[in-house]
C-alpha cells in the first residue's frame, strides 16, 4: 500500500514539477569510479575532473550488504590530492557506522547510507554532520519513502536507486521515475538545499526524464567514462542536458 501510494502521489508531483519548473535546476554530473580503469584510479580521477564532473562518486561495497567489494578508505585518501572536487561516497555496507568516521578521515565530502544498513538512521546522520559532513540518504527500489519522514532536517541528499545495488551496467528501473517526483515534492517542502541524485542505469537516453521528474545529479559511471579520457566531456555534456 505504500509503495501504491507513492507511485501515485510521485505522478502528480511530476507533473506539477514539470508544470511550474520552465527553467530547471543546474544538473551536477557525479561519475562513478565504478567504471572507471582500476589500474591507473588517479589519472581517470584527473581527467573527468577535467571533462567537468560536479562530483566524484565513489560507491563502497562490502560483499556482505551488496554482492561485491569495492574500494576502502585507504584508497579514497589515495586519491584524495588528484581533485578539488567534492568526494560522494555512497556506502553500501553494513553495519554503516563503522566505516563513516574512516571514509570522513580519508577526505570524503558527502556520506550517503542506506536505512536497511544503519538501524539508528537519525543517530548515523547526526554522526555525519557532526564530523563536518554531508549526510545523505539512499532508497533502494523497493525502500519506501516513509524512511524519509523524521529525518528530513538532517539529510543534505537524497539518493535514489534506479538500479539494485551491487552493480555497474544495469538497466535502469523505470518506476524509479515517479519516485524521484515524489521526493523533489518532499524537498521542496522543506525549503532547504537538498540534493536529489538518481544512480542506476543513466545515461543520454534517459537523463532528461530522470532531470523532468526532479532529480538534479545524476550518477553515471559507464555513460560517463565510455570512450576513453578524450571522450569524457562530451559524455558529461549529454547526461547534463538529457543528451
Amino acid at each position: 500500500m505504500l509503495a501504491n501510494n507513492a507511485s501515485g502521489l510521485g505522478e502528480a508531483a511530476r507533473n506539477r514539477y514539470e508544470s511550474k519548473m520552465p527553467h530547471p535546476r543546474p544538473v551536477k554530473i557525479a561519475p562513478s569510479l565504478l567504471s572507471a580503469d582500476f589500474a591507473r584510479l588517479g589519472d581517470e580521477v584527473r581527467a573527468i575532473d577535467a571533462a567537468g564532473a560536479d562530483y566524484i562518486h565513489i560507491d563502497v561495497m562490502d560483499n556482505h550488504f551488496v554482492p561485491n567489494l569495492t574500494i576502502g578508505p585507504m584508497v579514497a585518501k589515495a586519491l584524495r590530492p588528484w581533485t578539488d572536487k567534492p568526494f560522494d561516497v555512497h556506502l553500501m555496507v553494513s553495519p554503516a557506522d563503522a566505516l563513516v568516521e574512516a571514509f570522513a578521515e580519508a577526505g570524503a565530502d558527502i556520506l550517503s547510507v542506506h536505512p536497511e544498513a544503519s538501524p539508528h538512521l537519525h543517530r548515523t546522520l547526526m554522526r555525519i554532520r557532526a564530523l563536518g559532513k554531508r549526510a545523505g540518504v539512499v532508497l533502494n527500489p523497493a525502500t519506501p519513502l516513509a524512511v524519509l519522514d523524521h529525518v528530513m532536517d538532517l539529510v543534505d541528499l537524497v539518493l535514489v536507486m534506479s538500479v539494485n545495488p551491487g552493480f555497474g551496467g544495469q538497466s535502469f528501473i523505470e518506476s524509479a521515475l515517479p519516485k524521484i517526483a515524489a521526493i523533489r515534492e518532499r524537498i521542496e517542502r522543506t525549503g532547504r538545499a537538498i540534493d536529489l541524485e538518481v544512480d542506476g542505469g543513466i545515461d543520454a537516453s534517459n537523463a532528461a526524464r530522470v532531470i523532468a521528474s526532479g532529480a538534479d545529479v545524476l550518477v553515471a559511471g559507464t555513460a560517463s567514462f565510455r570512450g576513453g579520457a578524450a571522450a569524457y566531456a562530451g559524455n558529461i555534456a549529454a547526461l547534463r542536458t538529457g543528451g
